[in-house]
């Protein structure tokens, strides 16, 4: 028995010591002699050889030689000199690879046609313009195929279906080191939309006729297919959705291409609970009932119920989209709010009719009439307010990149004015108004600056309810403070609230991994209804890129605290778009 434990000990301290004699004779793989691209596609072709696979034996400099070769011929380059040589070294060796790349070899006839309807094209001139080589030009087999490809794929998206290649051949002689092109692309003609027919949809069909973004005879865009379906996602009316075309119009090459889009209804009853929890507000429980569609016009329900230690409020929207629905509609909402934050505490009460239009430069316009009352304790004063606000805003959101956006921007302009010719208790105008940029530098680098600002005009903001005054600090403000907490006091250190407002924010954040960011950022501004008294706040951040949006951890310090330092630093938690 001993004998043979022994045997199994030596076998599994051989095992243990294989890696390391294996890794102490390793050799590993050198490429000189040529730099840039040329280098780039000769180590591409032979990244499949880890150190851990390179031999000095002359079948594998043969097996690499061959692969060496083949890169350098799809560059132009047909005459390489390769040769190898040994370093010997304490641990391991070094396979010294110099190439030696010769001469190029040229083009000396290029005959790229495109022949069809989009001979005129103008995506396809500037297609054929970007990627044909000329007569002179090196060979290039990567450019070739990224030619014929991109043609085939430009054909598909512009509804070019009967395209093909009626001539491909790149005849290349090693020994005049020259080469011919010939490649002839014909389009035929190109399809154009026809009709749309709709099955399984519980909304009248001329609603839903209005998000077609194209008509019968329109040039087939695959772009326009996509911005149909979003269209009718948007509409939250329906739980599945699939366009596909008429394939036998296809086959019987009309040049028609109709559409068939078939619907499911979403469920009449949506319900979504979620509990949160905020530095400000403590645990936060919230609900939603949605009625997407309520009859065949495509009315549409909403309540939102919200409760926290510090603010509990109900909502509820009624939507009733016009006849162009996915542009202009009606909104009537109610709601009623309890709160007891800030250093004020109250209820306010209220109702709104608002219109909303899409405009051809793709703001948003609304006209609103809303209508509050509010009972409040602000500090040491206890009031009450009755006011019709009439107002208009403008809005504007674009970004590229997904939940994440590359680059975006979102501009925000409104106004509401109140009178007592119509029935307030005030007379006022209140501006509001706020940008968001964000932009992008390569891959790992964001920029992402705001700028928030609001104004009362013809009114005290102590006359107005704690709902319309002006409070800045906290996340979306200026970090390093207390949520809200930044704004003009009374003689107690109480918030009253102030009737200006201005903040900004500068950020960058640098991608340290897959989804995840780091930030650093500074937030300045002031909420003033005499003198500004300037607030800056600095930190760092996380930033995880989830599924859902970005979630945003932030360690910020506050500059200018006036009396308890010990409240200079906050963490800041948040969840949603950053637009």
């Amino acid at each position: 028995m001993i004998p043979l434990i022994r045997q199994v000990a030596l076998a599994i301290l051989l095992l243990m010591l294989l890696p390391v004699s294996a890794f102490a004779d390793q050799t590993r793989l050198q490429i000189q002699g040529i730099s840039g691209a040329v280098k780039d596609n000769v180590e591409l072709y032979l990244a499949n050889y880890a150190n851990g696979d390179v031999s000095t034996s002359l079948r594998f400099q043969a097996r690499l030689e061959q692969e060496a070769r083949t890169a350098l011929r799809a560059l132009g380059y047909y005459h390489p000199s390769i040769d190898f040589t040994v370093q010997r070294q304490a641990r391991g060796s070094i396979l010294v690879m110099t190439i030696a790349q010769g001469p190029v070899t040229s083009y000396q006839k290029v005959d790229v046609q495109i022949i069809g309807e989009a001979a005129d094209d103008p995506d396809f001139i500037r297609l054929k313009q970007r990627l044909a080589p000329n007569s002179g030009d090196a060979v290039h087999h990567g450019q070739y195929e990224q030619l014929k490809t991109n043609l085939a794929n430009l054909s598909l998206r512009k509804g070019y279906f009967d395209a093909d290649f009626t001539r491909t051949q790149l005849a290349v002689s090693e020994a005049l080191k020259q080469a011919q092109l010939q490649l002839h692309f014909d389009s035929g003609p190109r399809y154009r939309f026809g009709d749309v027919r709709f099955s399984g949809s519980q909304i009248q069909e001329q609603r839903l006729y209005s998000l077609i973004p194209f008509q019968s005879g329109d040039p087939y865009l695959a772009s326009q297919l996509g911005e149909f379906n979003q269209a009718i996602a948007n509409t939250n009316w329906f739980g599945s959705i699939l366009i596909e075309p008429d394939s036998e119009s296809l086959e019987r090459g009309e040049g028609i291409v109709p559409l068939h889009v078939q619907l499911e209804p979403r469920t009449r009853n949506n319900v979504e609970l979620g509990v949160g929890y905020a530095d400000v507000q403590g645990a936060r429980l919230k609900a939603n009932w949605d009625r997407p569609w309520l009859n065949d016009r495509g009315h549409s329900l909403n309540n939102r119920l919200a409760v926290s230690r510090v603010e509990q409020s109900l909502e509820s929207s009624y939507r009733l989209p016009l006849r162009n629905v996915a542009q202009d509609f009606y909104q009537f909402q109610t709601g009623i709010k309890n709160f007891d934050n800030r250093d004020g505490k109250g209820q306010d009460y209220t109702l709104a009719a608002e219109r909303h239009w899409l405009l051809s430069n793709q703001w948003y316009r609304t006209l609103s009439i809303r209508w509050l009352y509010s009972e409040f304790t602000q500090a040491e004063q206890e009031d009450r307010s009755n006011l019709w606000m009439p107002g208009i805003s403008f809005t504007r959101s674009r970004s590229q990149g997904g939940m994440m956006p590359t680059r975006g921007d979102r501009l925000l302009f409104s106004v509401e004015t109140s009178d007592r010719a119509w029935g307030s208790d005030s007379r006022f105008i209140r501006l509001r108004s706020r940008a968001n940029y964000i932009n992008s530098f390569g891959t790992d680098h964001r920029i992402v600056t705001r700028l928030d600002a609001g104004a009362i005009l013809l009114e005290e903001a102590t006359a107005l309810p704690p709902s319309l005054r002006f409070f800045a600090g906290g996340d979306g403000s200026i970090r390093g403070y207390g949520y809200e907490r930044v704004a003009p006091l009374d003689d107690e250190d109480r918030l009253l609230g102030g009737r200006y407002m201005v903040t900004g924010s500068a950020e960058y954040q640098y991608r340290v991994s897959g989804n995840w960011w780091l930030a650093t950022f500074a937030d300045y501004g002031s909420s003033w209804s005499r003198d500004p008294d300037w607030k800056r706040g600095i930190g760092f951040g996380v930033r995880w890129a989830s599924p859902v949006g970005p979630v945003r951890l932030d360690f910020a310090w506050g500059l200018d605290h006036d009396s308890d330092k010990s409240r200079q630093f906050q963490l800041h938690f948040s969840l949603g778009p950053e637009l």
